[in-house]
């Protein structure tokens, strides 16, 4: 499947929903379309679907355009599944006349039989939508979009009304079903941890532009936007007050910018921000400093401990040992050999504690 120049606004007085889109799957490939609520990621799949009409741009599926300035194809033509977050089974069908329902008249049904038995569904077959549950619903869903052999399946958050026992143990088996029926998918999902735990590339997109797709360890490892070390990463912001050359002054102290510059000059400090991860920073008690900690969560293995720090608020991670308290004075400081990322640059440039 191939998305090419995507622009879409439901009417000419409106904002643009999606801006730029470029997006292409690869045969089998599970690509997890990552975004804050309202960022355009149900817009682009009801676009492929074919629910909508794109206001420019294409889209093409197996090679055949199916949505463009001069091609238009209903969504029963285009070989495009689609499982949505509520499941839209059919209530008075049972099992495996939902799970049939996509299949031309007079087609064979052993691929429903099949996906069925594959997705843990066998032996089910006779009951209703309302005798199964949650997670069955969601399997069976799954199988009525993989019946009919599509090209794309396209999945709208389909784990997030699940409890998280059955939400984990589904979003892992998806690739493999994916993988043995030969389908490529598309996950939309707000959750950063699902996309990276389960997707061969995340594509993350924010007010209808998509920021960077990548592979989960490029998208960790290289975020490409200050947007994408913030939402994917959950990284501070911080905002670069004034710069002495490479040696940059922020609410945590100085940092000293590496020499990737090639020569030209850092833009002025207004333009400037450093991500820093949560993992990268510590706390010590001090009474008389300036932060104070707001509030922690408790992660199984570690804390995650907001600070507020002048008019910001920063989250950091630390280990059980430090039991810190609502209220605490602190001051904040970055641990040893930290590491910062320097946005805005056409290459992201490291920065670390200037001692």
């Amino acid at each position: 499947m191939q998305v090419q120049d995507l622009w879409h606004r439901y009417s000419p007085s409106d904002a643009w929903t999606l801006q730029a889109i470029d997006l292409q799957l690869q045969q089998g490939e599970l690509v997890g379309l990552l975004g804050p609520s309202g960022c355009g990621k149900t817009t682009l799949l009801r676009l492929i679907a074919g629910f909508e009409r794109p206001t420019l741009g294409s889209l093409s599926i197996h090679g055949r355009e199916v949505a463009g300035p001069r091609r238009w194809l209903e969504p029963e033509r285009r070989g495009v599944g689609m499982v949505f977050q509520d499941y839209a089974l059919f209530p008075h069908l049972n099992a495996w006349a939902n799970a049939c329902f996509g299949l031309r008249r007079g087609a064979s049904s052993e691929r429903a039989a099949w996906l069925l038995g594959l997705l843990g569904l066998q032996g089910l077959e006779q009951r209703y939508p309302h005798e199964l549950s949650g997670g069955q619903r969601q399997r069976l869903a799954l199988a009525r979009a993989l019946a009919p052999g599509p090209a794309v399946v396209l999945l709208d958050e389909p784990f997030s009304n699940l409890d998280v026992e059955v939400r984990l143990r589904l979003r892992s088996e998806l690739p493999g079903v994916l993988n043995q029926c030969g389908t490529s998918g598309l996950l939309v999902t707000h959750d950063p941890e699902e996309a990276l735990a389960i997707c061969d590339r995340v594509a993350v997109l924010e007010s209808g532009r998509l920021h960077q797709i990548a592979s989960p360890r490029a998208l960790v490892q290289h975020p490409a936007t200050a947007f994408v070390g913030r939402f994917v990463l959950q990284g501070n912001l911080l905002p670069v007050s004034h710069h002495d050359g490479a040696v940059l002054q922020t609410a945590l102290g100085r940092w000293r910018c590496s020499d990737e510059r090639g020569g030209e000059p850092l833009p002025a400090a207004s333009e400037m921000q450093l991500l820093v991860l949560p993992e990268a920073l510590t706390l010590e008690p001090d009474s008389s400093a300036e932060g104070l900690v707001l509030g922690r969560e408790f992660l199984g293995r570690e804390w995650l401990v907001q600070v507020q720090l002048g008019d910001q608020q920063l989250r950091l991670r630390l280990p059980l040992a430090q039991d810190w308290s609502r209220g605490q004075r602190c001051r904040v400081r970055p641990r040893p050999g930290a590491e910062a990322v320097l946005y805005p640059q056409q290459v992201p440039l490291r920065a670390q504690p200037d001692q």
